[in-house]
């Protein structure tokens, strides 16, 4: 019989026996222990013969014992069943959501906030789970959730994307990042009218054209084109920026946590973002499964937006305004 006719007609079941036959000495223990009919049981180990083309066990009266062939074989053999026994524990383990691997899109700080929570409380309840973040603009997220090389991303905005799952989750106010010593500074809340003068800095690195299409759509609304500078630096040294007067930016709520010297954070009236969840419904990852049904959980729970902010919230995520 050729090697791989021989390999497919061979079960697992029939090296279960072997094993059981070689170390109980005898086909009836055998099948007793494994609750198989003795006749049945020598069946199985007569086909596994056959299919080896080999004698495995010399037969008499006191029961059996291993050919030259059996031996060689068995150490084989309990090889395939351990590997098989380890392999069932760690799908099992999968399943579960003990182990495993979730790669996730950000488009929001962790610093705070929803978004933090979420993780903290995942990494608790599945602490030997991988967690791989990535910081990237939506479109780049979408892209690699389609191509099953990202199980989730979160992002601003309650638009529709093709091929891809959407859950709202939460809201954040949208806050302006002022000098200590500004003008606006002992205001509990700024309007953007009050900013339509101002010169902003954004990023290069996303969200920094996310969040310049952002501005001139807000400030257009008062007839102002807003001066906006890229400035080459991330996300970190963008803050210290503006305690050097070089601009004002615009942050979402969770980055507010982030605290630098002579800067304030101040939110701008009626301003809120929307922030949701998106993954493929074709990636069967166990593990983004439960962060899905985590953040579903923590979603029905949280508090929702302010009613003078859900008009704002709902224009929003018409434009292609996104932040950090």
């Amino acid at each position: 019989m050729p090697v791989k006719m021989m390999i497919h007609a061979i079960e697992l079941r029939h090296i279960r026996y072997f094993v059981a036959a070689a170390e109980h000495g005898s086909f009836r223990k055998a099948g007793a222990a494994i609750g198989v009919h003795q006749s049945a049981f020598g069946r199985r180990i007569r086909d596994l013969e056959h299919h080896l083309g080999a004698a495995l066990f010399h037969r008499h009266n006191g029961g059996v014992s291993l050919t030259f062939a059996g031996q060689r074989f068995l150490r084989r053999a309990r090889k395939i069943l351990r590997s098989i026994g380890d392999g069932m524990l760690d799908v099992a383990a999968i399943g579960r959501s003990e182990h495993g691997h979730v790669r996730i899109g950000i488009y929001s700080s962790i610093a705070s906030g929803f978004l933090a929570e979420l993780l903290r409380r995942y990494v608790d309840q599945y602490p030997n789970i991988q967690i791989d973040l990535i910081d990237d603009n939506p479109a780049e997220h979408v892209s690699r959730i389609r191509q099953l090389r990202l199980e989730a991303a979160f992002v601003t905005g309650e638009r529709e994307w093709p091929d891809c799952e959407r859950m709202s989750l939460w809201w954040e106010r949208v806050f302006v990042v002022l000098p200590e010593d500004h003008r606006l500074a002992g205001r509990d809340e700024v309007e953007w009218r009050q900013l339509a003068r101002e010169k902003f800095i954004v990023n290069e690195a996303p969200p920094g054209q996310e969040v310049h299409d952002y501005l001139v759509q807000r400030l257009a609304a008062f007839g102002y084109h807003p001066e906006i500078q890229v400035q080459h630096v991330g996300r970190e040294n963008l803050l210290p920026l503006v305690a050097l007067n070089r601009g004002l930016t615009v942050v979402s709520e969770a980055m507010t946590a982030a605290r630098f010297p002579g800067i304030l954070y101040r939110p701008i009236a009626g301003e809120v973002l929307p922030f949701c969840a998106l993954w493929s419904a074709r990636n069967d990852n166990p593990a983004l499964l439960q962060l899905i049904e985590l953040g579903r959980s923590m979603a029905k729970s949280s508090v929702p937006p302010p009613p003078s902010s859900i008009e704002a919230s709902a224009e929003l995520s018409q434009s292609r305004g996104q932040l950090q």
